[in-house]
């Protein structure tokens, strides 16, 4: 029947083998497995990729071979998710380094012997004391330069470290942090995706005296293959190994980074890197197709994935392909409204009142639900009113007592501010850029102020257990990206593998258009556009992924790890 439909031109068909995207393939092969007696359960080895990895005592999902080989270790040597999390996240912070650094924030979520009494930490750093949006003003800048001082907020990711080690680990700073600063001082070979994020984003990096004697010797930004070095990384990270968070935030190490932010005009000051502190916080939820699904509250855009999981669960299904047109459309408006909501109303807490009872009530995504046109994009989703209410790297790990730690790291932008401290050899994260200089607006700059976040670890329970830990990377299209993960595996059924291989698209309010990934372009692109959206090929690969699913049932993990990145999913 398929060849006789193929033989008569039905274009259906024709699309359906255009497009060779690994579900589409998978489609057909569910197809035979309930056509043909005795296939039901028939895989198909000839297929590209690859598919969940099984292990029963512990299990880790990182973006780099080299972090997932080392956190394992630490599992089999005794340590638990806590401690892997924080050993594969050193790794990375060195092997990495377009994606995180020690110079960067870091969030996490930890679900002691997977039950569902979630603890989360806030690890995003605040402006200097002395930032306010006035000053800025007054010199005439309209934004943060991302590139520049401002942009630098205090960094948070080793307060976050050293909470989850003290509060909840089972070994020493000075084991975990041991393979990093060896990797660092001894060197390690480029992985061909860190040599690709080079290749886009590494040019910046020669602008800078510090960071292009590290990244560029001789005016060469290393390539797929090469090795490399980073001795005074490695004496930080020693230092941290036996001082914990003092050596980041007092002596040494602040100095040299404060002396040399001062230099470029920057605000920041001794103090500010003295009172630095990370905090626990209440995990926010909501229910999807009887899931509850935890996040990070704001100042992260974790409120955001919630609420596109309970539009896009009121929206439906236009049929059993998540790749449908149809469906892409409805999944583009939902994100298109509420993005225009995070940047209105997300921020810092502390600083003003972020409604997010108000945001996640049935009223409001009742309205948003209604607000969405099957056939026609809507032409200012910014026109809206409220009810009156008022590059990084992600790591999961499940151990064998079944803690699990959801744990997320990021420099921001790719290489972050591109600012590299002249002595300790840290690269600094431009978080700050995230703040706007509108006086009136929620997430305006001022002293002590976390901005707007992306990043968001998640967590998913079902019957009062930790059935997932799970994150995507990519920065404002995290919370995009929790929707696209989660829908299309508890929803639409694809394993946890083929959730994370399927093309990927986003839409970008600032712009007006939804980028999309190559494959989907030609075959997708025509269909979107006559529903009123405007289409452009992805630069490059649209996020990251890594998750690590639970089965209570049979005893098991079942981990992926997004085939976009250089990693893996390891268990044993």
């Amino acid at each position: 029947m398929v060849y006789d439909q193929l033989r008569h031109g039905n274009s259906e068909w024709h699309e359906f083998f255009a497009f060779k995207s690994f579900y589409l393939k998978r489609y057909l092969i569910m197809l035979l497995r309930e056509n043909e007696e005795g296939r039901r359960f028939m895989t198909y080895f000839q297929e590209i990729g690859k598919d969940p990895v099984v292990a029963k005592n512990g299990m880790v999902a990182t973006s780099h071979v080299k972090a997932s080989e080392v956190a394992l270790e630490i599992l089999k040597a005794g340590g638990n998710a806590a401690d892997a999390a924080i050993a594969a996240c050193a790794v990375q912070c060195v092997v990495e380094p377009g994606s995180t650094g020690i110079g960067g924030d870091c969030f996490w979520m930890y679900a002691p012997t997977g039950g569902k009494d979630m603890l989360a930490y806030n690890g995003s750093g605040r402006s200097p004391s002395a930032a306010a949006w006035q000053w800025y003003r007054q010199r005439g800048y309209r934004k943060i330069d991302p590139r520049t001082p401002h942009a630098v907020t205090i960094p948070g990711a080793i307060d976050a470290w050293d909470c989850l080690n003290k509060h909840h680990g089972r070994m020493g700073l000075s084991e975990l942090l041991a393979p990093a600063i060896e990797l660092a001082r001894d060197g390690y070979k480029i992985t061909k995706r860190v040599a690709y994020d080079f290749k886009l984003f590494g040019e910046a990096l020669k602008l800078y005296e510090n960071s292009s004697k590290v990244f560029a010797p001789n005016g060469v930004l290393p390539s797929e293959g090469d090795m490399h070095y980073q001795p005074l990384l490695a004496d930080s990270l020693e230092h941290i190994a036996v001082d914990g968070r003092d050596a980041f935030y007092e002596g040494e190490i602040a100095e040299d980074i404060v002396k040399y932010l001062a230099s470029l005009g920057g605000l920041h000051t001794l103090q500010d890197f003295s009172r630095t502190r990370g905090n626990y916080v209440r995990p926010i939820k909501a229910n999807y197709l009887d899931y509850d699904i935890y996040q990070c509250p704001p100042n992260g855009q974790g409120i955001i994935a919630l609420m596109l999981l309970r539009v896009m669960e009121q929206l439906g299904r236009p049929n059993d392909d998540p790749l449908d047109p149809r469906r892409m459309h409805l999944e583009i408006e939902a994100g298109r409204i509420c993005y225009s909501l995070r940047d209105a109303y997300l921020a810092d807490p502390d600083f003003s009142d972020v409604p997010v009872h108000a945001l996640l009530s049935d009223e409001n995504i009742d309205k948003i639900v209604a607000l969405i046109s099957e056939k026609h994009a809507i032409e200012d989703p910014g026109d809206y009113e409220m009810p009156d209410h008022k590059d990084t790297v992600y790591i999961s790990v499940v151990d064998k007592d079944r803690n699990c730690c959801s744990f997320i790291n990021s420099l921001f932008q790719s290489f972050g501010s591109g600012l590299m401290a002249p002595k300790s050899g840290i690269l600094l994260h431009n978080r700050g850029s995230g703040f706007s200089l509108e006086r009136d607006h929620p997430n305006a700059i001022e002293g002590n102020k976390r901005p707007l976040h992306t990043l968001i670890p998640g967590m998913v329970v079902k019957d009062g257990k930790t059935v997932m830990s799970y994150g995507v990377m990519g920065g404002a299209y995290q919370a995009f990206g929790h929707m696209q993960f989660l829908s299309r595996y508890l929803d639409y059924g694809l394993n946890l593998q083929e959730a994370m291989n399927l093309p990927r698209f986003f839409p970008d309010i600032n712009e007006n258009n939804v980028s999309l990934e190559e494959s989907l372009l030609s075959i997708k692109g025509i269909k979107l556009e006559a529903l009123g959206h405007k289409t452009v090929q992805a630069p490059y690969p649209i996020g990251g992924s890594q998750a690590i699913w639970i089965d209570h049932k049979n005893g098991t993990l079942v981990g992926g790890s997004d085939p976009r990145k250089d990693g893996c999913a390891i268990g044993y």
